[in-house]
């Protein structure tokens, strides 16, 4: 499918018109595919790395710093599914994971980021990205929701589990901002699934539930506040697919995750959609 370059209210558009397209907007702040409309969605929301210009002599952060907090290859790894949507700008210009009063950073990771503090109009075009985000995402769930009566979304993250002090999962799972008693089962069968997925070079694979993180972020809270039959499941892969040291990316690795989520993720989706499908 041709990508093209849309902007937010066209894409509105076409999700309303229920349109097949793939498109990234004209600030090149996030891309969507929708290529079936189908009871599922994955995001990518920290993928990105982009960092506008006018903001490089300001940032005390380097490109280093803002790759290692970043969720590089998050997208790859569920590039396969019908509708994706992700960032391409870094957390540090604005996290689209906080809300909008949080979102611009001030302090990232016990370290002052900015030289001197940033302009109010600089911080202003930053939060209208992490707005129009919002608009898409709320037209796109919504659009789900409406037609098929229920929506699973998949929200993608990776973690540095070498900054750990104690051992940890490979995958973990953060339910506690979603209804477990409602999507219990839903979160057990996909931590089991991603328990069984392989790893080359014997990399060891556990999957687990907050044990590492929580499943506080704005974009799962957000969308579970807005959609009352959406369940977003917050899952994190340890960054066992790079060096965290070197930034150097393994894509056999990144290759054997993406290659068994394609059926994986489509099985537990559908299982979910079977089960909970309005009558």
């Amino acid at each position: 499918m041709k990508m093209e370059r849309l902007t937010v209210d066209e894409i509105i558009d076409r999700i309303n018109a229920e349109s097949l397209f793939h498109a990234v907007t004209p600030d090149y702040s996030f891309t969507i595919k929708i290529e079936e409309y189908v009871p599922y969605a994955c995001g990518a929301i920290h993928d990105g790395h982009h960092f506008r210009k006018e903001l490089w002599d300001n940032c005390l952060h380097s490109g280093y710093d803002r790759w290692y907090e970043e969720d590089p290859e998050t997208k790859n790894m569920v590039i396969s599914h019908p509708i994706l949507i992700a960032g391409c700008d870094s957390r540090f210009e604005y996290d689209l994971n906080r809300p909008p009063e949080e979102a611009v950073f001030e302090t990232a990771w016990g370290k002052q980021l900015w030289k001197e503090p940033l302009a109010e109009d600089l911080k202003q075009k930053s939060l209208e990205k992490h707005q129009n985000f919002y608009r898409v995402v709320d037209a796109l769930i919504g659009k789900i929701e409406s037609k098929f009566g229920v929506c699973i979304v998949y929200d993608m993250h990776s973690y540095n589990w070498k900054r750990w002090d104690r051992e940890v999962p490979t995958w973990n799972l953060g339910t506690k901002n979603i209804d477990n008693e409602r999507w219990g089962d839903e979160v057990e069968s996909w931590r089991n699934s991603l328990s069984e997925i392989e790893l080359p070079h014997n990399i060891r694979q556990t999957a687990d539930i907050n044990n590492t993180f929580f499943g506080n972020g704005y974009f799962l809270k957000h969308i579970s506040r807005r959609f009352k039959n959406t369940l977003v499941l917050a899952t994190e892969i340890a960054k066992i697919y790079c060096d965290e040291y070197t930034r150097t990316i393994f894509p056999e690795v990144v290759h054997a995750v993406e290659s068994q989520l394609k059926w994986r993720l489509k099985a537990h989706a559908t299982e979910f959609y079977k089960k909970h499908k309005p009558e």
